[in-house]
């Protein structure tokens, strides 16, 4: 793997450990859409999160943590692969995930393990 994809990993990774979850939820809503943050956060609405990103109020843990892994996997992917590949990849049907798009699987398996495959499958597609 090349350095500057390793790079790029450990600065994802350093963002989503800095950043706040308002200033998380604004960058996922700027590259993601609103609608697609709502779904990967399993919520109806998407005025959840406009609050969230405005911190008038916080998601749940579980939530906040499927979010901060999204925001890494957005990062890591839009700098590794240009601005606005993220939105598209969240959505694609993923080979590595049995053919679901990751955000159908951060909205369907809340658990360590289907977070844990998310992420494998963006450090796969950022690395070939």
């Amino acid at each position: 793997m090349s350095a500057t994809i390793e790079a790029t990993k450990l600065a994802a990774f350093n963002d989503w450990i800095r950043q706040g979850v308002p200033q998380i939820v604004s960058d996922l809503r700027e590259r993601l859409g609103a609608k697609l943050v709502a779904y990967i956060a399993n919520v109806t609405e998407t005025r959840a999160v406009r609050s969230w990103a405005d911190g008038d109020r916080m998601p749940t843990a579980n939530t906040e943590r499927r979010l901060r892994l999204a925001f890494q996997v957005a990062t890591l992917v839009d700098r590794s692969e240009g601005d606005g590949v993220a939105a598209t990849w969240f959505q694609g049907m993923n080979p590595q995930l049995g053919d679901l798009s990751p955000a159908r699987v951060l909205h369907e398996d809340r658990t360590d393990e289907g977070m844990a495959r998310v992420l494998n499958a963006a450090k796969s597609f950022v690395g070939a």
